[in-house]
């Protein structure tokens, strides 16, 4: 799929991306998500619509340079048992804690596991494990690194006297971003853009909308609550990219009723988007099956069509085809991309009301600093190179 992503320096034309929603529709859903705040908000995110938009496929550039980022675009709830998944931790820290291993290195170069999935902490000193992991395990997975503070750990020791010897070097291996984070990513977006709007900071609440639109129509995506994310589970190879951009490039604008009403405020978000993640993860079995069954049913010489889709010629599924996946769903697109709107503007509208409403009105933002072009010159860079780091969904 051919990409072109504007930043405010300019536009460059990228490889084929692999975005969820696909790029056709995740700029569709920032945009139409801003037409619908009230005019306090509109005054300032309607004189940058074209950022928001623009910059809606964002995330999905990240993942071409960071490791890390493709996590938070998913996540795979069959890994954890049945609906409604009691024992899968709705906090980010409870999460963490729960699915990673602290190992220390000693004096004579021997590895141990010191606390983790398969060594619990002793119950006696789980309070004071919590706030020692917060203060030094969560950094470090926000910088992309594995590696403790050795001294940190000690002090931990003789805090709980703990008769260790002390580390030479210590590390985590966490086991939670494999399976993705989509959830927790967006309370943690929800939060950002909260104190964004707190403090006015213009340019971090556009940058912060348009991310946060992206992993918020995310969720809304049924394959990106399971590990059957391509059909490669089941011999459908491709359904990813069917369901999520083939199908609305070729209907949305024509067929789909874009109108969702006012943004709503939303009390308690944390529980907010894991039902939202519940919501999609409950159609996977439709997504699947109602394929499969197409599939088998169609002839085979009228599914995959040679057609021009964004300005590319290549092989893709057959209009007719498409358009009899999309009646055997009975508008389970359609309403997946307007709650996507619906919920992306009530993000943004939530995040300004518990800022105490400031006023929008004056704001202005400034041009980019040179660090901050120097980052988007490096992000091109490694998107032009077309290697996704991570999970690929192919479109």
């Amino acid at each position: 799929m051919a990409l072109a992503t504007v930043f405010l320096t300019g536009s460059v034309a990228s490889p084929d991306p692999n975005p969820a929603w696909g790029f056709f529709a995740h700029k569709r859903i920032n945009r139409l998500a801003v037409l619908t705040l009230p005019p306090e908000m509109m005054v300032f995110f309607k004189k940058n619509i074209d950022y928001i938009t623009d910059h809606a496929v964002d995330p999905d550039m990240r993942r071409y340079a960071t490791k890390m980022e493709g996590a938070r675009h998913y996540i795979d709830l069959d890994n954890y048992g049945k609906p409604p998944f009691e024992e899968l931790p709705r906090q980010w820290l409870d999460a963490l804690l729960k699915f990673t291993d602290i190992y220390m290195v000693k004096p004579s170069g021997d590895t141990v596991l010191v606390f983790g999935t398969r060594k619990p902490v002793p119950e006696f000193m789980t309070k004071d494990y919590k706030r020692w992991f917060a203060s030094n395990v969560m950094p470090s997975f926000y910088q992309d690194s594995e590696l403790l503070p050795a001294d940190s750990l000690q002090a931990f020791f003789v805090a709980n006297n703990i008769d260790r010897e002390a580390p030479v070097s210590a590390f985590y291996k966490e086991h939670l971003s494999e399976h993705g984070i989509l959830p927790w990513n967006l309370q943690r977006y929800q939060r950002n853009l909260t104190e964004a709007f707190r403090k006015r900071d213009a340019r971090r609440i556009l940058r912060l909308s348009a991310d946060f639109g992206h992993y918020i129509g995310d969720a809304h995506v049924p394959l990106h609550t399971c590990s059957n994310y391509n059909g490669q589970k089941t011999n459908q190879h491709g359904i990813h990219g069917f369901w999520e951009s083939r199908i609305p490039e070729l209907f949305a604008d024509e067929n789909y009723d874009y109108f969702v009403g006012k943004p709503e405020y939303i009390p308690n978000t944390d529980d907010w988007f894991w039902q939202t993640a519940f919501d999609s993860n409950k159609l996977v079995d439709s997504v699947l099956n109602l394929e499969k069954g197409l599939r088998n049913s169609f002839p085979a010489d009228r599914q995959m069509c040679p057609d021009t889709r964004l300005g590319r010629v290549g092989v893709y599924q057959c209009r007719e085809f498409a358009k009899a996946y999309q009646d055997a769903m009975d508008g389970m697109v359609e309403r997946r991309m307007r709650a996507a709107i619906h919920d992306v503007s009530s993000a943004w509208y939530t995040a300004w009301v518990d800022a105490g409403q400031p006023d929008l009105s004056n704001m202005t933002t400034n041009p980019l600093s040179p660090e901050e072009l120097e980052e988007q010159k490096l992000l091109q860079q490694a998107y032009q190179q077309g290697k996704i780091l991570g999970r690929e969904e192919e479109h």
